[in-house]
């Protein structure tokens, strides 16, 4: 996993979605090892396309970064609100998602009760990089939102400055997995 996808596996209330869920807080964090590559991999792939890159500039334009910063109270997360976002991630290949990192992280039960709590931090703490990045240099860089939205992504997932994933991370299993169901952007 890169240094800011561990960032964002730091500010997770692991204990408290543990709790909420009924589940061991160990396998609740291994299983968010693998659902939040798998987020930021579909949000990534989702960003391939022009449309759908756009799209997600304007849904973090809507979210509220201040989610994930301190201490994250599970009670304020809109899982209705990371429904919604998983459809639009994954769109109709959700469940296979699920299933295929349930089968490396513990259960596709599991998997498929933390994407809705995950989804909402992750786009919450993308918001808070796109508004860092947003007041620097970067947006010369690439042309908008869309082109720092790029740049952000690039570096959570791997490219640019940002640390090679390790096995724990989109390579390998998963990053195949997810490459062939996700398509490069198509949605």
């Amino acid at each position: 996993m890169t240094n800011s996808i561990n960032d964002l596996l730091s500010k997770l209330p692991v204990d408290s979605i543990a709790s909420r869920l009924g589940e061991d807080p160990a396998k609740v964090r291994q299983a968010a090892e693998q659902v939040l590559p798998a987020l930021l991999a579909g949000m990534g792939a989702n960003a391939q396309d022009p449309a759908g890159r756009d799209s997600l500039a304007n849904a973090l334009d809507a979210h509220n970064p201040n989610l994930v910063e301190g201490d994250v109270n599970v009670d304020d997360i809109d899982t209705q609100d990371g429904a919604k976002i998983a459809h639009h991630v994954f769109g109709p290949d959700e469940d296979k998602v699920a299933h295929q990192l349930g089968g490396i992280a513990g259960g596709s039960g599991l998997v498929r009760a933390l994407i809705p709590i995950l989804a909402p931090l992750v786009m919450s703490w993308l918001a808070g990089r796109m508004r860092q990045g947003g007041a620097g240099n970067t947006q010369a860089q690439a042309p908008g939102k869309g082109g720092l939205l790029e740049t952000i992504l690039g570096q959570v997932l791997g490219g640019g400055n940002a640390q090679a994933p390790s096995q724990g991370g989109l390579g390998g299993v998963l990053g195949d997995v997810l490459g062939g169901l996700l398509g490069g952007g198509r949605r």
